[in-house]
């Protein structure tokens, strides 16, 4: 059985699943399903067309599922879709897509600190942390295992690539190439994500050839189509180095360099 404080507000409507846990003061609004065993510490607001999956955790004030706040909606029912076992800490807010029938998507294992926000229509994969007060504009999209510290963010229709990671306080107006540490004001793509690659578990053999990849694309003032095409005749053909590569080649922003 789900415990529900008596405090909150939950529309008729709304699907509850089994073992949920909804603290004082929340709201919950019709069009929203949350799946099995979601914690909804005091105070936090669910609304629109959204879906939570199994085992996710809001804390207080937190609010999920808002209206866009982009002037281009035209009225309509637009969704956010969040899967499993993310954590949204304090003030988080998540607003849904700004277009009839689309999405603000939100995958699996992420943590959003204090205050972090995700515009509409964002894709955002999995094992993702963004940290107190970064934000993502519209239209952004984060792959894997990918690291925003506070207060950075990210201009729209920029996409973060995986495993990389991108310093506080930066401004991020390109895409962010995957296993790359990116810092600044624009935001600079400055060194390999070597201790977050680490952590990941890379092979020693991957992490040289990701580190001699950035020397060529990024060290030796050549063009990204001629770095590219060194890249790919001169280092060995790994899984990370061809995602490198596709990731760059299929840039439409640039990449930050």
């Amino acid at each position: 059985m789900s415990q529900i404080h008596p405090t909150a507000v939950i529309h008729p409507g709304a699907k509850i699943g089994e073992g949920c846990r909804i603290g004082p003061y929340c709201v919950i609004g019709e069009q929203v399903t949350l799946g099995a065993n979601c914690v909804l510490h005091s105070h936090a607001v669910i609304e629109g067309c959204t879906t939570l999956g199994y085992g996710n955790e809001v804390f207080p004030f937190a609010c999920i599922g808002g209206k866009t706040q982009d002037l281009k909606w035209k009225g309509g029912v637009t969704r956010t879709e969040i899967g499993n076992d993310n954590v949204f800490r304090e003030g988080v807010t998540v607003h849904c897509a700004t277009n009839a029938d689309e999405a603000t998507v939100i995958g699996n294992n992420n943590l959003f600190l204090i205050h972090s926000h995700v515009a509409h229509d964002c894709i955002i994969g999995n094992y993702v942390i963004m940290s107190g007060v970064s934000g993502l504009a519209g239209h952004v999209r984060v792959d894997d295992h990918a690291i925003i510290s506070a207060y950075a963010g990210v201009h729209q229709f920029c996409r973060i690539g995986r495993n990389s990671i991108i310093g506080g306080y930066s401004k991020v107006v390109q895409d962010v190439p995957p296993f790359m540490l990116v810092d600044g004001n624009p935001g600079e793509t400055k060194t390999i994500n070597k201790v977050g690659l680490e952590r990941f578990g890379l092979a020693d053999e991957t992490i040289t050839a990701l580190r001699q990849a950035y020397k060529i694309l990024f060290r030796e003032g050549l063009t990204v189509t001629n770095a590219l095409a060194r890249i790919e005749t001169e280092l060995p053909a790994l899984p990370e180095v061809q995602h490198l590569v596709v990731f760059c080649r299929t840039s439409e922003r640039g990449i930050s360099k």
